[in-house]
């Protein structure tokens, strides 16, 4: 986190962010979070501090019990999440396998967007030296779903094509592309991405190419800067 923040901040960004981050599914009403008419969480006032927000959970359909809080913080240049004492609905298993993704997800973006695209984590890479690596990663994939010689390639082609990005962007920042033109994908704040974030940056890849924009770095906080 290059700036300061002040809990105030953290408590309008938090409320602000909701409808963004979830394309208008999740809205945010009375310290509630709803889906349609399904209140999901509900929380009590919050408390808020010069650098930090917390608000008590106190349940929701989300919620087996009331207790615990959440809480954002600005700690030692850092942004930080925090939840506690939480008792999910869910079986634990189920929780870890769809819930709790969904939850990291949002959160590491919205304190993405909280700390801001500026100052760029490296330099940023040339748009041609983008799209060469690129270009290298698809003949990639083609020639690995060609080899493995299936009647249904296109499908195949795109599960290769997935499963290679993710894995390399959430491993290194670096597919093979990236390491010929000696670049990587990183988050905004240049750290390593998430596999969640990868999956995301992948997705949406093909709006980026129809309005030849950058939309995918924008929709995953993300940037590509030379390694």
């Amino acid at each position: 986190m290059p700036n300061h923040v002040s809990g105030k901040a953290l408590n309008d960004s938090f409320w602000a962010d909701i409808p963004t981050l979830t394309l208008g599914l999740v809205r945010a009403q009375d310290n509630s979070l709803f889906l349609g008419p399904l209140e999901l969480l509900r929380f009590g006032p919050a408390r808020v501090t010069r650098t930090s927000v917390q608000w008590p959970i106190e349940g929701g359909l989300l919620a087996r019990a009331p207790g615990g809080h959440l809480r954002i913080e600005a700690l030692y240049g850092r942004l930080v999440d925090s939840v506690e004492g939480y008792q999910p609905r869910l079986p634990r298993a189920l929780y870890i396998l769809a819930q709790l993704p969904i939850h990291h997800l949002w959160t590491r973006l919205h304190l993405l967007r909280v700390r801001g695209r500026q100052p760029v984590p490296g330099r940023p890479s040339d748009p041609a030296r983008r799209l060469a690596a690129a270009a290298i990663d698809v003949g990639l994939c083609v020639a690995l779903a060609a080899l493995m010689r299936r009647r249904r390639r296109i499908p195949l082609l795109f599960g290769v094509a997935a499963g290679y990005h993710v894995a390399c962007w959430s491993v290194s920042g670096r597919t093979l592309g990236g390491a010929v033109m000696k670049q990587r994908v990183v988050a905004v704040d240049g750290s390593g991405l998430s596999a969640s974030q990868a999956l995301l940056r992948l997705a949406s890849l093909p709006i980026a190419a129809v309005l030849r924009r950058n939309v995918h770095d924008v929709v995953a906080g993300t940037d590509v800067v030379d390694d």
